[in-house]
């Protein structure tokens, strides 16, 4: 249960926390408090924050009449109280991070922030030394104003590369390689900010993070 719900119960009946009774409904409860309710210790739970492996075909809302959601493979509480941080598109899969903190959240998303991700992008055409440097100086996306902020293009192969980006426009990076004349035909997301991708997370797997993780934001 929530605090806020552990909170309203004051109201009724005998409930003791850390020990002392409480009588008052707008006490507030602390975390890691031990809340006692007729004899019955509550568990009360905080924040919620997971990483999943987002699987290809499905989409970050929290309801979509054509294709399946990331939400339908959460067994968990609430979980149309949670919302992703940030989207992954339909055809790309990788590292997404699932929350009910919306500070968390926004200190993720937030151009304030520039908080960068992390992806491998395999392409259809060869890749040169000469992309790169585009990419480090900023592209002129079509439809934008404004060039791309500098992002980093690591060359992993001929057709193969990492992208370290943080800005969060629309289709952002295969919207860069389609400026430099190329096509990107996977996408996958390893890593936002230090946080890198469970290797051990299958695709439409996820688990809850540690504290140090929730911390690194």
């Amino acid at each position: 249960m929530s605090r806020k719900d552990a909170t309203r119960i004051l109201q009724k009946e005998t409930v003791t926390v850390n020990g002392v009774q409480q009588k008052k409904s707008a006490f507030k409860v602390p975390s890691g408090a031990e809340v006692i309710w007729n004899e019955t210790r509550l568990e009360l739970s905080g924040p919620t924050y997971l990483m999943m492996n987002k699987p290809l075909d499905c989409v970050c809302a929290n309801d979509d009449g054509l294709h399946r959601t990331v939400f339908s493979y959460l067994d968990v509480p609430n979980p149309s109280k949670l919302h992703t941080v940030g989207r992954l598109d339909l055809d790309t899969s990788g590292l997404l991070l699932i929350t009910d903190d919306g500070k968390w959240s926004h200190r993720i998303t937030s151009p304030k922030y520039q908080c960068t991700k992390v992806y491998r992008a395999w392409l259809a055409d060869p890749i040169t030394e000469d992309d790169a440097e585009a990419f480090a100086t900023g592209l002129q996306l079509r439809g934008e104003e404004t060039l791309t902020a500098p992002a980093v293009l690591d060359i992993v192969n001929e057709y193969e590369a990492l992208v370290h980006v943080h800005e969060g426009r629309y289709h952002q990076v295969r919207r860069m390689f389609a400026a430099i004349g190329n096509k990107v035909e996977q996408l996958h997301r390893e890593q936002v900010g230090q946080l890198k991708l469970d290797e051990n997370l299958a695709p439409g797997e996820y688990r809850s993070l540690d504290k140090a993780e929730i911390a690194l934001f």
